[in-house]
């Protein structure tokens, strides 16, 4: 499913709302009637909890923490060591370099996914699992693929219902700083991690909001968003064709999805650890060109055929 953190601020028509949290609503009564033990979530990050200091590709949290931006849940999630260091090993033993984190810290892109279908970010014991989606360079598309199929394959030794979530929106180019781009105080944020204080969040979820309106009524010069390549998207993991996507560059992602489309990443992950079960079928199927969330807003729930 995607995320925005304009879902926690105001802005939004209350049509769209409605719109999106009916389709959430569904997402939740397939997860309640699942019942998960186990929740592992792939995930990006806006800068929140890893920077350019060090960059991983991948990693997998052993703690976690929420940093709370945007309303979302402050605190720690409930993850467990054991099982998330034994994931760990096995990502690396199927040949896939992951880094790991025994105080990882995770924004509204992997808090808001678990608030929205269980009420509580800690409501499951969950393994957080980071793929940097943001900040280049970046890998191909091929990679996450092969992170996901070694999750599934760790998954399959478990005796646990275990819901995997892939936390992205498709075409979106929101205002996210970049090493080229950004002032001196805020590429000390995205490089060194420093804190940002009580103003600057205010004054950040301001200039989201503002930007968010301007995009909506039609006059910014961020990149529109792309419901034809969508909706192909959607088709692909649909209809099961994953290593469809190994050909898509990341060039070709940014320049028909935006900057933000490589969030897209986390679905491809979460889809590859799945089908490690076998043919699924997509039962779900929302999506909501969402201009008032600058975001091309999906959700899929998925279960093996």
């Amino acid at each position: 499913m995607s995320h925005s953190p304009l879902l926690n601020l105001p802005g939004p028509s209350r049509d769209l709302l409605d719109d999106i949290e009916g389709a959430i609503a569904q997402a939740r009564e397939f997860v309640e009637d699942y019942d998960p033990e186990l929740v592992v979530i792939f995930s990006p990050d806006h800068y929140n909890g890893f920077f350019y200091k060090v960059m991983p590709p991948f990693c997998i949290g052993l703690r976690a923490n929420g940093v709370g931006d945007y309303g979302t849940h402050a605190g720690p999630l409930d993850v467990p060591e054991g099982l998330a260091g034994d994931c760990a090993k096995a990502i690396l033993d199927a040949g896939v370099d992951i880094a790991v984190s025994a105080g990882m810290d995770v924004d509204h892109g992997t808090v808001q996914p678990l608030e929205k279908l269980f009420g509580d970010a800690t409501a499951r014991p969950v393994i957080p699992i980071f793929i940097n989606a943001i900040a280049v360079p970046l890998g191909p598309l091929h990679r996450c693929r092969a992170l996901g199929s070694a999750v599934g394959a760790y998954l399959a030794t478990l005796d646990k219902r275990v819901l995997v979530l892939g936390s992205g929106g498709l075409s979106h180019s929101p205002p996210v700083p970049t090493l080229a781009t950004a002032p001196p105080a805020v590429l000390e944020r995205i490089v060194d991690g420093r804190p940002m204080t009580h103003e600057q969040r205010q004054a950040r979820q301001a200039a989201v909001i503002e930007a968010a309106k301007d995009f909506a009524g039609g006059h910014s010069d961020l990149q529109p968003l792309n419901p034809a390549w969508d909706h192909r998207l959607l088709e692909i993991i649909d209809d099961g064709n994953l290593a469809d996507l190994d050909g898509w560059s990341n060039s070709f992602v940014a320049y028909e999805g935006g900057s933000s489309a490589h969030e897209i990443r986390t679905w491809v992950a979460a889809f590859a650890a799945l089908q490690t079960a076998g043919a699924y079928q997509t039962t779900v199927r929302y999506y909501k060109p969402a201009a008032e969330l600058i975001a091309g807003f999906a959700i899929r729930t998925a279960v093996p055929k």
